[in-house]
């Protein structure tokens, strides 16, 4: 398989369906998209009803190119991440990995456009983030829930208003960013920098107010965040948890048992805000984003450094905080059940506590008089029978 050709399936792909966020190859299954979070045979010609195992050895080495130290690492550690452009019609994020024995590809479409925090609809709550001077400001959920676009869309808001170096650290670069009133230096692993650890000290040195971490992955890029934010800069970057309170202990179990205290006391005094994303189906299909929105004050510095307990918690923190703009998934969630957005059964299911959802759920029926009577079979308006006449 040449260039051209793979060229010319991936063209075909995405073309196939409107809004495609994923190309998947493996072995036994047809190219496939990923659609509105379904995955989906792409009708491509030729049509491929089955891939081989050697058409996707050809796919993957035709997109990792002439790049050995992305072959090797691929041959040692079983899988490689890269980027790959198709002329100037889309560019993907690609991890080519082995399973049993062979070689599957996934491909993440990346957004030409660069976001806005009013064209994601993301609440003013994101506008405070962007005029952080210090400290450290994570973006945690799964994979594909819109954790790189919200970031893309904050450090657009700098762009526009703040006259600073920004300094990113991706893996690979997804939103290119134009010079405007700030300055942009983007390096990508592999090819600007090998390490994270080693990336983000070497940003220390080049004068920058703001840094993007991609992804905390090791207690050495945490490390080094830590003293970044410490010492003055402001610092993003992303953990794939689904809330504030794993957030914190997925940092912490990066760490010896007896470092706990001191890095809680590092964490209470140097972290901003944590901002966990999940995408739900709407109601009308397409995805609705659903966040959890925990900022700075004294209880949850106090909650960072002794760590939960029965008196206090991050989910009541937040609740407790809804008027200064934070946000709990169920309140999130409620909200968007109020617009309409999402059914009932969606809102339960994304839930975290579920009984206390279900009852905010029915106060909203209740308001809309769409509550039906229990089939209980009380009625006070009921006739009564007239006793029977002698």
């Amino acid at each position: 398989m040449k260039k051209r050709d793979l060229d010319a399936i991936l063209g075909g792909m995405i073309e196939s369906y409107t809004d495609i966020s994923d190309l998947v190859f493996s072995v036994g299954r047809p190219p496939q998209v990923e659609n509105y979070g379904q995955l989906k045979p792409a009708g491509i010609f030729p049509d491929i009803q089955r891939l081989s195992a050697y058409q996707t050895e050809q796919i993957a080495l035709n997109l990792i190119g002439n790049n050995r130290a992305l072959l090797r690492h691929l041959l040692v550690y079983g899988s490689c991440d890269c980027s790959y452009a198709l002329n100037d019609r889309a560019r993907f994020r690609v991890n080519v990995f082995k399973q049993r024995g062979n070689f599957s590809v996934v491909m993440r479409r990346l957004q030409s456009e660069i976001p806005t925090l009013s064209s994601l609809g993301l609440p003013p709550i994101f506008q405070d983030i962007s005029r952080e001077k210090n400290g450290l400001v994570l973006l945690t959920g799964a994979t594909g829930t819109g954790k790189t676009t919200t970031l893309a869309a904050i450090l657009n808001e700098i762009n526009e208003n703040q006259a600073v170096h920004i300094v990113t650290l991706e893996d690979p670069i997804e939103f290119m960013h134009a010079h405007k009133k700030a300055t942009f230096s983007q390096r990508e692993l592999g090819q600007d920098f090998d390490e994270y650890p080693n990336g983000l000290r070497a940003a220390l040195r080049q004068a920058p107010k703001v840094i993007l971490v991609g992804e905390m992955r090791d207690r050495q890029t945490v490390e080094v965040a830590l003293t970044a934010a410490e010492t003055g800069h402001l610092v993003f970057s992303t953990l794939h948890t689904i809330d504030a309170g794993q957030s914190i202990n997925r940092i912490l179990g990066l760490f010896e048992l007896a470092e706990e205290t001191q890095l809680r006391l590092r964490l209470a005094d140097t972290l901003r805000y944590v901002v966990s994303q999940r995408l739900a189906p709407k109601r009308t299909g397409g995805r609705i984003l659903l966040s959890e929105i925990m900022g700075p004050n004294l209880r949850t510095r106090e909650t960072i450094a002794l760590g939960e307990a029965d008196a206090r918690s991050f989910y009541e923190i937040i609740e407790a905080n809804a008027a200064f703009g934070w946000s709990t998934f169920d309140q999130s969630i409620v909200r968007a059940y109020e617009a309409d957005l999402v059914t009932e059964e969606t809102a339960l299911l994304y839930a975290t506590k579920k009984g206390k959802v279900a009852r905010l759920l029915d106060n909203v029926k209740k308001s809309r008089g769409t509550t039906e009577d229990a089939a209980c079979g009380l009625r006070l308006d009921m006739p009564v029978p007239l006793p029977a006449r002698g």
